[in-house]
């Protein structure tokens, strides 16, 4: 089968020499519920930031359902979702307004957008909060908004980059509930968390990055079997309990 995601030796050199993906490798499967692990600076943005054309590859290839992201950018970009961790927003647009800009964008009929649109103020509980600017919203809010844009063209593969940041436990209960219905249903989700607990709860398989780098990957239960993820992820990133005891000291 063809996997949703395809990333091959993939590098990224910034201007000024900077190097911020280094040679790396990952496979995401269809209807995999993949968790993207790494320290601040470790390269995950900048990997995501490759796949969905925000930024240019330096070298390797990105694949997403077989399709080239580079030379074929427009149809594999229709096949995925993305709900940044910036709320990179026109902060004076409403709700619907925002949504309805990247609906237009994927070439969704008005009627049908409209639809779906409502269909996802409701599903998010966004409904009385319509006509609001968005800098008006709370920051659990505006998560859902960002989510709500990211879903408005039914992505085979979403990808969340810190999707419950700031939010409260009652919102990050809800989207993880919702999160799972959305992959049960056939959604292959690429999720980037600093909450472990989060990966735990939804991920079947995670790759660990540090310095542009995979330092580890593999399926959630040898991890949990090594002594857990917080464990696997601190000695493969080099930051060791006892190393984070000292430096507290």
């Amino acid at each position: 089968m063809t996997p949703a995601l395809s990333v091959s030796n993939l590098r990224k050199v910034y201007r000024g020499g900077t190097v911020a993906v280094d040679d790396l490798s990952l496979a995401v499967e269809e209807g995999d519920f993949f968790g993207f692990l790494g320290p601040n600076g470790a390269g995950k943005s900048t990997t995501i930031h490759c796949i969905t054309g925000i930024a240019t590859v330096t070298s390797g290839t990105i694949k997403v359902f077989g399709i080239d992201a580079v030379k074929d950018y427009r149809k594999a970009r229709s096949l995925v979702g993305l709900s940044p961790q910036e709320f990179n927003v026109d902060v004076f647009a409403t709700p619907v307004q925002i949504v309805d800009w990247v609906g237009g964008y994927f070439g969704i009929p008005s009627a049908e957008r409209k639809k779906r649109i409502d269909e996802l103020m409701e599903r998010f509980d966004l409904t009385e909060h319509v006509k609001k600017p968005f800098r008006a919203l709370s920051g659990g809010l505006k998560r859902r908004v960002i989510l709500a844009r990211a879903l408005i063209h039914k992505p085979k593969l979403l990808i969340l980059d810190e999707p419950t940041a700031g939010v409260d436990v009652e919102l990050r209960l809800d989207l993880w509930r919702y999160l799972g219905e959305l992959n049960r249903d056939g959604t292959t989700i690429l999720l980037t968390t600093h909450y472990l607990e989060e990966v735990e709860r939804l991920c079947r398989n995670i790759a660990i990055v540090a310095k542009g780098k995979i330092v580890r990957q593999g399926p959630k239960e040898e991890f949990l079997a090594g002594g857990g993820i917080e464990g696997a992820y601190l000695a493969a990133t080099g930051a060791t309990p006892d190393h984070i005891a000292a430096g507290a000291a």
